[in-house]
């Protein structure tokens, strides 16, 4: 399934409306003004939430949990020390985790999983400004692979807002 993902333009925190292939809303994330850290609600557009994005404020680097129903799904983080390319991790509980690499500030990586790719990001997809796609494998998490597609656009942009 594609995705795509595009920020509101006049919101007052970090609020995202999710269509599928066929132009429909199928997601909205809403982030909470005035927070310590990024908070982020992940719902169907009936209202149901289908996750919890929190920012970890007393981690080494950029850390964010991923919860459903008050558990913990997964854990991303940006990988510190990397030679070449930016890397992303999502920790998730047992051998499934994730790595999202590539060019992070163009939207254009991938994520895999045992170095088979299970997610494409990609700008190319879309002219339209501060959107972007995401290819979903079938078989995946598609929320959790979204809801980690938006922590690496929250992590970018304070970097890009940094210099």
């Amino acid at each position: 399934m594609i995705y795509k993902m595009q920020q509101k333009f006049f919101a007052l925190g970090h609020d995202f409306t999710i269509q599928d292939s066929y132009g429909l809303n199928v997601f909205e994330v809403d982030g909470a003004f005035l927070s310590l850290g990024n908070k982020l609600a992940f719902r169907d557009m009936a209202g149901n939430e289908l996750a919890h994005i929190t920012q970890k404020l007393l981690a080494w680097g950029p850390t964010y949990e991923i919860t459903r129903n008050g558990q913990l799904e997964a854990v991303v983080k940006e990988a510190l020390f990397t030679l070449f390319r930016h890397r992303f991790t999502v920790d998730v509980d047992g051998p499934n985790d994730l790595i999202a690499q590539g060019d992070f500030m163009d939207y254009e990586y991938t994520f895999t999983r045992n170095d088979r790719t299970v997610a494409t990001i990609s700008k190319q997809w879309f002219t339209i400004m501060d959107s972007y796609g995401v290819q979903v494998a079938d078989g995946e998490d598609d929320v959790l692979i979204l809801a980690s597609s938006i922590v690496i656009d929250l992590v970018r942009d304070a970097a890009h807002s940094r210099g």
